[in-house]
């Protein structure tokens, strides 16, 4: 566990939980919620993860369905693609059982912000890159400044459009289209 002082977030309740243990607490809680689902049915573990180091590093999937209990059968792996690898490994998992090459298959993304600072443990960049394509190490937030200037989308259009989101996803459930 780390110190409070090297602690990028200073409150919460989980803020010292770790990312294999909160992982292994929502596989169990979904595998729960599919009536006669055993755990060896289960063909891959795929979780995304933009800075796979320190307490979320190495094989995160792998360490998650082994925290979870699953059996040795299951697989796992870590994606990174940034701030879209929880979306990215939902793609391949679709891919994969579209191709029939998996039937079950558990996806998402898992990053703990208040253990790992933003940019990882060790930030080094290669001098050259910094030079060639200084782009390559923009963070979200100023790409994200960057696309609402470039498209001259304000931050009006942005808060309604997330609230619109919202709007449509307490819908969404309250139809019954997701598992509560």
């Amino acid at each position: 566990m780390r110190t409070a002082d090297k602690i990028e977030a200073p409150r919460g309740a989980l803020r010292y939980m770790r990312p294999d243990d909160m992982g292994a607490v929502a596989f169990k809680a979904a595998i729960e919620r599919v009536p006669g689902l055993e755990a060896s049915q289960i063909d891959d573990i795929i979780i995304g993860c933009a800075f796979p180091e320190t307490e979320q590093g190495f094989n995160l999937g792998r360490f998650i369905a082994q925290r979870a209990a699953l059996p040795n059968s299951v697989p796992g792996c870590t994606v990174n693609r940034f701030c879209s690898s929880g979306i990215q490994t939902i793609g391949m998992a679709h891919q994969a059982i579209v191709a029939g090459h998996a039937d079950i298959i558990i996806a998402g993304g898992a990053e703990s912000m208040s253990l790992i600072p933003m940019g990882g443990d060790y930030l080094a960049p290669n001098p050259e890159m910094i030079v060639e394509a200084p782009q390559a190490y923009c963070t979200m937030g100023i790409t994200a400044d960057k696309v609402a200037q470039e498209y001259h989308i304000s931050r009006e259009d942005q808060d309604a459009f997330a609230l619109r989101t919202h709007k449509r996803a307490l819908a969404a459930i309250q139809q019954g289209l997701f598992m509560k």
